[in-house]
C-alpha cells in the first residue's frame, strides 16, 4: 500500500459500497481519497487531516457532496490517463491467461470432435461407392432413406426407450439421492455404493444382466426353487430385459446430480416452511423439489441423451428383434459398410437430440419457478 500511496501515476477504481458510489484513487490525490457513506467531512483537507499518518487517506462523503465533484473530477482525469493504460494491459493479461488455459481443451475438441463430425458430414451428401466407402459426388438421397416407415419405427422405438428409462430412473434416484443426502455418517458409504458398478466395465456388468435374467438364469432358477413358477419366464431378448439395462446402467447418472443439488439445500427454509404450517408433502412441493430442479434436469439430461445413443445393451439383451437406433447406426459402419447412411442417420438423430433439448430448456425456463430453478 505505502508503495501505491507513492506512485504519481496509480489507478482508479469504482465500487458499490453500502448503496453509494464508492471512489478509490492510489496515488491520485495527496494523500490518496476514499469516498463512503459512513462519514461525510466538509472538504478534502478534513479528510485528508483526519485520517493522516493511517495505511491511506479516507474521505468520507454521500453522493451530491461538494468533495465528490472534486473526486470525480480528478478520477475522470485519472481514467482518461495512466489508469486506462494500467486496465488495458490488466485485461490483456488476463485474456492471454483464459486462453493459454483453454487452449489444450479446445485443441483437443476440434482433432477429436469437430474434425470427424465434419467428416461424417461430408459422407453423408456423398453417394456410397463400390469398393470404397464414398466416391465423389453429392446427394440428399440418404437423408430422404432414413425417413422409410421401417426406420421411423425403430427411431420412435429409441425415444420412447429412453424416456421411459429416464422416468424410471428418476423415480427410482430421486428417493435414493434425498436418503444419501440425509443419511449423516452413512452418506460416504453409501455414495460409494452408487459409484461401485463404475469400478467394472459396462460389457461385464451387462453380460451379467444376461446371467441373471436368461431362462437358466438365477431369477427363473430361484423362481423354480420356490415353486412359484412351473417354466422358466422369457425375460431375457424382450424389451423388458433392454430396459432394464437401461436403467441398470444409468442409474448413477441420475443419483449424483439430484444428490448434489439436495447435499446444498439450506435446511433453515424448510424449517420455515414448516413454521408457517406446511406439511411435509407441501415442504416437499414447494421448497425441496423446485430447489433441487437443477440436478434433476441435469440427470434426466444424462441419461436420456446416453440411453439415446446406446446400442450395446439393446445389442445383448434384446437380440435381433429388440433394434434400437444406435444398432442402426453401428450396423451401417460395420457390416453393412454403408457408411454414408450411417453418417446421415447419425446427424438427424443429432438434430433431432438438440432441438429436443433446447424445446424442454425453454419449457423449464417459461414455467413457474423456471428461472430459480437455472
Amino acid at each position: 500500500m505505502s508503495n501505491d500511496k507513492n506512485s504519481r501515476a496509480g489507478f482508479a477504481t469504482r465500487a458499490i459500497h453500502h448503496g453509494y458510489d464508492a471512489y478509490a484513487g492510489h496515488g491520485s490525490l495527496n494523500p490518496p481519497v476514499y469516498l463512503s457513506s459512513t462519514y461525510t467531512f466538509p472538504t478534502v483537507e478534513d479528510g485528508a487531516a483526519r485520517f493522516a499518518g493511517e495505511q491511506a487517506g479516507f474521505v468520507y462523503s454521500r453522493v451530491g457532496n461538494p468533495t465528490t465533484a472534486l473526486l470525480e473530477a480528478r478520477l475522470a482525469e485519472l481514467e482518461g490517463g495512466e489508469a486506462a493504460l494500467v486496465t488495458a494491459s490488466g485485461q490483456g493479461a488476463t485474456t492471454s491467461l483464459m486462453w493459454t488455459l483453454l487452449a489444450p481443451g479446445v485443441l483437443w475438441l476440434v482433432v477429436f470432435f469437430l474434425v470427424p463430425i465434419l467428416i461424417m458430414l461430408g459422407y453423408s451428401v456423398m453417394p456410397r461407392g463400390l469398393f470404397t466407402p464414398v466416391k465423389s459426388g453429392f446427394t440428399l438421397e440418404h437423408y430422404q432413406r432414413f425417413f422409410d416407415p421401417l426406420y421411423l419405427q425403430i427411431l420412435w422405438r429409441t425415444f420412447a426407450w429412453s424416456l421411459g428409462a429416464t422416468v424410471i430412473c428418476l423415480l427410482m434416484g430421486y428417493p435414493l439421492a434425498y436418503l444419501i443426502a440425509r443419511s449423516g455418517k452413512w452418506r460416504n458409504l453409501l455414495m460409494f455404493l452408487v459409484v461401485l458398478p463404475f469400478w467394472t466395465s459396462f460389457l461385464v456388468r451387462t453380460f451379467a444382466m444376461i446371467f441373471l435374467m436368461r431362462d437358466t438364469g438365477l431369477i427363473n432358477a430361484t423362481l423354480l426353487s420356490l415353486g412359484l413358477i412351473t417354466e422358466p419366464i422369457p425375460l431375457l431378448y424382450t424389451p423388458f430385459a433392454v430396459m432394464v439395462g437401461l436403467v441398470y446402467g444409468f442409474l448413477p447418472f441420475m443419483v449424483l446430480p439430484i444428490y448434489a443439488s439436495l447435499e446444498k439445500l439450506d435446511l433453515s427454509l424448510l424449517e420455515a416452511a414448516e413454521v408457517l404450517g406446511a406439511r411435509p408433502w407441501a415442504r416437499f412441493v414447494k421448497v425441496t423439489f423446485p430447489l433441487s430442479l437443477p440436478g434433476v434436469v441435469a440427470g434426466a439430461l444424462l441419461v436420456f441423451i446416453p440411453a439415446l445413443g446406446s446400442f450395446l445393451t439393446s445389442d445383448l439383451l434384446g437380440g435381433a428383434k429388440q433394434v434400437m437406433i444406435g444398432n442402426l447406426i453401428q450396423n451401417q459402419f460395420s457390416a453393412a459398410r454403408n457408411w454414408p447412411f450411417g453418417s446421415a442417420a447419425s446427424f438427424i438423430v443429432m438434430a433431432l437430440v438438440l432441438m429436443a433439448v433446447v424445446w424442454y430448456l425453454r419449457i423449464r425456463d417459461t414455467a413457474p419457478g423456471g428461472a430459480e430453478a437455472k
